[in-house]
């Protein structure tokens, strides 16, 4: 279960936690059955420009943070701490001395991170092996066939450094839910990421390929997404937010989803990846 002290937004910020402790309260047995991760990072002291120490990484707001997580998820600890962006004001010093303090209180399992780029990840580690620390263990960045940059520079120093990679937003906002054919048909609009990018015209026709592919072959898009999202190299596993029971079992079907060769070149034509780095860019 993937979570941030900041989700609910506005005045509801920390509701998230507080519905996955209240689920844990209804039975305590759920908690030694999950992974369970959140996040600090964000201004968590109300609306406006925070005071120093009231968000970001320093030390003292990851202290106050990691003890306000789990009070609302009702656990005693977190399996893995995330940082859910990188903080240009913090020295890794001073994260890392803050994160050994917690691991030996047992008050955190691992450390992980959000939205890093790739020089963010090597300073992190490269600091933590100097300091003796165990340093990041996971990043979780955006990637899906529509959005492939992470593959640029993030993914290969997470696979270097030995992360496992945690893509979000796995259908781009429900952009390769097979949404054209839903808005055809009369089943929902797009909206949110996907509506801006349907605005574009070659976006939209893009789209429109990837969904004439998968119908061709007899395949859901969703879970199509999802399934390719795990032939990817480094990637440990895309977190999914399904709404109805139905995208629930829908994403646990595309972990047995085989895609064919065909399929794969196919994707690749219609959603091109960057290439392999510094090529991409340097040559």
């Amino acid at each position: 279960m993937d979570t941030a002290n900041v989700y609910g937004w506005g005045e509801n910020k920390g509701r998230t936690e507080e519905i996955i402790g209240s689920w844990f309260a209804g039975d305590r047995s759920r908690r030694d059955k999950v992974v369970l991760a959140t996040k600090v990072y964000g201004n968590m002291a109300g609306d406006g420009d925070p005071w120093p120490n009231h968000d970001r990484l320093s030390a003292l707001n990851i202290r106050r943070a990691v003890d306000a997580s789990p009070k609302r998820l009702q656990t005693d600890h977190i399996d893995l701490y995330q940082f859910h962006h990188i903080d240009r004001r913090t020295p890794f010093e001073e994260i890392w001395q803050a994160i050994d303090v917690l691991v030996q209180q047992g008050k955190i399992v691992y450390a992980g991170s959000s939205n890093f780029p790739g020089w963010g990840i090597a300073k992190a580690n490269e600091t933590a092996r100097r300091l003796g620390s165990y340093g990041l263990v996971s990043e979780q960045c955006l990637y899906n066939l529509a959005e492939r940059r992470a593959e640029m520079e993030v993914i290969p120093a997470a696979q270097d450094y030995g992360l496992g990679v945690i893509p979000w937003s796995p259908l781009h906002g429900g952009l390769l839910g097979g949404v054209i054919k839903k808005e055809n048909e009369g089943k929902r609009r797009a909206s949110g990421r996907s509506a801006d990018a349907l605005a574009n015209s070659s976006v939209r026709e893009q789209v429109q390929a990837y969904e004439d592919l998968l119908d061709k072959h007899g395949l859901e898009p969703g879970e199509t997404a999802l399934a390719w999202l795990l032939t990817r190299p480094g990637v440990t596993g895309p977190i999914v937010g399904p709404r109805t029971a139905d995208q629930l079992a829908s994403a646990l079907r595309a972990v047995e989803l085989e895609l064919s060769q065909e399929v794969l070149t196919g994707l690749d034509e219609i959603f091109p990846g960057p290439g392999p780095s510094p090529e991409a860019f340097a040559w």
